[in-house]
This record gives C-alpha cells, structure tokens and sequence, in this order.
C-alpha cells in the first residue's frame, strides 16, 4: 500500500436544481466565498489557477488546478491538480426529484515533503481532516444555494 495516496468519494445532496448546482461549482473562484477550508482560488489564465485549502489541521495545502472537462450537457467538471497534492477530482451532478445529487471523487498522491514523512501515523488524521473539509463544504454549499 502507498500510504501517500487517496482515494476519496462523497455524495451530497442539496435541495437545489441540478443546473444551479452545476453554476455554482463552475466558478472555483468564488468557492471561498461559501466553503470556509477552501481559503484562497487565483485564477491564472482561463483554464488553470491555484488554490489554497485548510482544514482543521494547522497546515495549508496548495495546489496547481487545471480545467480537464467542464461538460454542462453531462454535468461534470474535472481538474487535475499538481503541487502538494497530485492526481484529479471530478464533479459528477445528477437531478433527484427537485433536488440535485453531487458525487465527488478524488484520487490523489500527497507531494507535499512534511505529510509524506507523517504518512503512516498521519493517514487516519489526514483522512478525517478530509472528511471535515467536505463537509463544511456540503453546508456552505446549500446555504449559498438557499440564499440566491
């Protein structure tokens, strides 16, 4: 086993249109107005930017995002992600009755040298910090959705 590598999947489900959700997660940009671990987002061109996230560990992760698919018809985006994490993440949404299922999924490889040397004791931490982000993330989500 590669203790430096992640696989995450989490599902959300927001009481919101699916397109809407879709508006809403198109624009990296503005996530740190409504996720509170996504810290900072500079866009560099029109397809790539970088981005800064923290969780409950006193530790920011920054990372290198590159547009790979925004596809509205199918409603998925995917980035590739380089610096102190490595891999992809990818938004897949679905319509569910009035709402909107979210399906988030990850795979990554932590580049970054201090959470490589804390790998095997850290993996349990890390994963939990995780989860923690995703789920601040769900809630500022629906609350931004109820709000526009």
């Amino acid at each position: 086993m590669d203790w430096c590598r992640y696989r995450f999947r989490c599902v959300w489900r927001l009481a919101a249109p699916p397109d809407a959700v879709y508006a809403v997660l198109g624009r990296a940009e503005e996530y740190p107005r409504w996720w509170p671990q996504v810290r900072e987002v500079v866009p560099l061109d029109e397809t790539t930017g970088s981005a800064r996230f923290r969780s409950f560990l006193p530790y920011d992760l920054v990372v290198t995002v590159r547009a790979v698919r925004h596809d509205p018809a199918a409603r998925v985006l995917e980035i590739g992600l380089g610096g102190d994490l490595e891999g992809w993440a990818r938004w897949t949404l679905t319509g569910e009755g009035t709402g909107t299922r979210v399906l988030y999924e990850q795979e990554v490889e932590v580049r970054a040298r201090l959470l490589r040397a804390l790998a095997v004791p850290g993996r349990p931490v890390f994963r939990a910090n995780h989860a923690l982000m995703m789920r601040g993330g769900r809630r500022g989500l629906a609350a931004h959705l109820r709000a526009v």
